[in-house]
């Protein structure tokens, strides 16, 4: 044990478990992106707690999605996304929208945007982006997207995510 630091990898590699464990005391905010599908013109989303502002000018945040994300190619085809910042409350939003397949909004009441997409109801932000650009980032794409428009929309704490769960902040 080196400077009587625990190793934490095997030939170099660390383990994603651990990984995982140590990263996941980090809170984070929970997002859900949606669009209207270009094809059918029925709303599509994700959940995603990996979000973050990049820059003021130009107005700039970028998240993260999986490579094997089924809903991100219907999303990033629509010419606008939505970022939804969500709400302490809204853990089951975040569960639908994060199950592969289905309708994922079956159930869920929104909004337009005004730009077109859906705005989730008790959400407590919204942001209309544009994809400014894509970097892969091994299992992941980073996404850049370009705030167009944005504003609050209700009042309440956000839904945060910290050790493998949810809750709010007090």
């Amino acid at each position: 044990m080196p400077n009587g630091l625990p190793p934490e990898s095997a030939n170099g590699h660390l383990d994603s478990r651990r990984f995982r464990q140590v990263l996941g005391r980090f809170a984070t905010g929970v997002v859900a992106i949606t669009a209207l599908d270009p094809v059918t013109g029925e709303p599509c989303g994700l959940a995603a707690n990996s979000f973050t502002s990049v820059s003021l000018d130009p107005p700039l945040v970028a998240f993260c999605v999986a490579h094997t994300s089924t809903s991100w190619p219907r999303v990033r085809g629509a010419k606008a996304l939505t970022v939804n910042v969500l709400a302490e409350h809204q853990q089951p939003v975040c569960a639908q929208l994060a199950t592969r397949g289905g309708d994922k909004f079956a159930g869920l009441g929104w909004t337009g945007s005004p730009g077109g997409n859906p705005v989730l109801d008790g959400a407590l932000a919204w942001m209309d982006c544009s994809v400014e650009a894509e970097h892969p980032a091994g299992d992941h794409v980073i996404v850049v997207a370009r705030v167009l428009q944005l504003d609050t929309h209700a009042d309440g704490g956000p839904l945060v995510f910290f050790r493998g769960g949810y809750g709010g902040f007090r």
